[in-house]
């Protein structure tokens, strides 16, 4: 059963639409999940797979995932979500903490490889980008996650210059990023990724994430090369499972 299951997904992905159709849309969620903790001081990775099974994803891009740490009970949680989504995975390490590993995760229900840490310059807490690829209906795409630093705005633009140059030249496939960048729409961050060949989607409805209980501050992003969004990014209203509220973005090809 191991072995026909991953062919049944490759043989299924691989049919092509009826007539008249295109592809299916891409849904991707992204979700800092503050190591499963919610704003009611409660771990439950139950309670955040729950919100993200609800919204049909096909790739779930996750900030602050803990890997066998202390503080959250020694749960691998990027395997346990994936186990409960049923869904793949790839973890990105940022680094060593409390007895385990912390870092940003990738859930997929596409097949995911070559995985790629991409380390950012500056002191304090050490900050990543992560990417691996994805055999989507689209064919395959690059898939990344970022979570930059929130203390001090030059250090913050120097780690988005950094990704934004790794990231484009991973490779040459349509790539969409997202994650916590800790900047505002105005700030000289998200100018890097609002300059070609990248686009910020919009939002529509209450933009802010952060905090989830009322949010104030809009620092959560999906970015993308070479997709379409169908619509502007929506801002899941799910105020307590974790400190930010989760983005939802859907992509077509280009015309």
């Amino acid at each position: 059963m191991k072995l026909i299951l991953p062919v049944l997904t490759a043989v299924l992905l691989a049919l092509p639409c009826r007539a008249g159709e295109g592809p299916k849309p891409l849904r991707v969620v992204s979700w800092n999940l503050h190591h499963g903790e919610g704003s009611d001081g409660k771990q439950d990775l139950a309670r955040i797979a729950a919100v993200i099974q609800s919204q049909e994803p096909d790739v779930v891009i996750l900030q602050e995932v803990d890997n066998k740490c202390q503080r959250s009970g020694q749960v691998d949680q990027a395997a346990e979500l994936a186990r409960l989504t049923q869904l793949q995975y790839v973890f990105g390490k940022a680094m060593d903490y409390d007895g385990g590993e912390y870092g940003q995760a990738i859930l997929s229900r596409f097949p995911l490889s070559d995985l790629k840490v991409h380390r950012l310059p500056g002191d304090g807490e050490p900050r990543i980008a992560i990417s691996a690829q994805a055999e989507s209906h689209f064919g395959p795409i690059t898939i990344a996650g970022l979570h930059l630093d929130y203390g001090d705005p030059a250090r913050q633009l120097a780690q988005a210059q950094v990704a934004s140059a790794a990231l484009l030249g991973v490779s040459n496939l349509p790539l969409v990023l997202a994650g916590d960048f800790n900047a505002t729409p105005d700030s000289k961050t998200l100018e890097v990724f609002s300059q070609a060949p990248w686009v910020v989607v919009p939002k529509s409805g209450p933009a802010a994430t952060e905090p989830a209980a009322k949010p104030e501050k809009e620092i959560d992003f999906t970015v993308v090369r070479g997709l379409r969004a169908v619509k502007p990014t929506v801002v899941v209203a799910e105020a307590v499972a974790s400190d930010h509220r989760p983005i939802v973005t859907v992509f077509s090809k280009p015309e």
